[in-house]
């Protein structure tokens, strides 16, 4: 937080939650700013470091952000959600219902994960996403020719592929992995597409 940034909340020491071993302590709000209103009280955070001061991000309800894990832009973490780890939680995306995001997980853009999903690891949800429960997201580590994390996930329109800078349709992250990559990459991709086609669509 810069000089400049005004403190948006404050941390209630008297209204906290231990859990797994750390104190979590409810927020309120100090200043009215997107749809949170001053003197509204919201979820629970470890330290000031989980939620941006900057921007509407907001974590609300019961919701709970601890660990090293951030939140910020205009995100909001709401509900029962749990945020924890190294996992950030930023732009328009929006977590709740009994969702989880931990590892070094990443959900941002408009994603939304909600429900009893859970995204971890080395996941990267973006975009349109719309996640409600496990078996709407996939993911496989150490791939391509950077040995990077391919993700694949439910969106709004279809499937969503997520892989380093690129983000797109099945068809459209085939189509660029046939025009970049040696002809063993591209094979190891689709199957993987196939893997996730038939992990989340059946």
């Amino acid at each position: 937080m810069t000089e400049q940034t005004q403190k948006k909340y404050e941390l209630l020491k008297d209204d906290t939650v231990n859990y797994r071993g750390r104190t979590l302590y409810r927020i309120k709000a100090l200043i009215t700013f997107g749809a949170v209103v001053a003197g509204e009280l919201g979820g629970y955070i470890e330290t000031e470091k989980n939620l941006d001061h900057s921007g509407n991000a907001w974590v609300g309800d019961d919701a709970q952000v601890y660990g090293s894990a951030r939140v910020y832009g205009s995100a909001e973490v709401c509900g029962n959600a749990e945020v924890y780890g190294n996992a950030w939680v930023g732009d328009d995306a929006q977590v709740y219902g009994n969702a989880r995001v931990y590892g070094s997980a990443q959900v941002y853009g408009n994603a939304q994960v909600y429900g009893s999903a859970e995204v971890y690891g080395n996941a990267r949800v973006k975009s349109f996403a719309v996640i409600s429960e496990r078996k709407m997201i996939f993911w496989a580590t150490n791939v391509g020719s950077e040995n990077g994390t391919l993700t694949v996930f439910n969106g709004k329109d279809g499937l969503i592929v997520t892989r380093g800078c690129f983000t797109g349709t099945v068809d459209e992250f085939l189509s660029k992995s046939k025009e970049v990559h040696d002809d063993k990459t591209h094979h190891e991709y689709k199957l993987l597409i196939e893997v996730a086609q038939s992990r989340i669509l059946n």
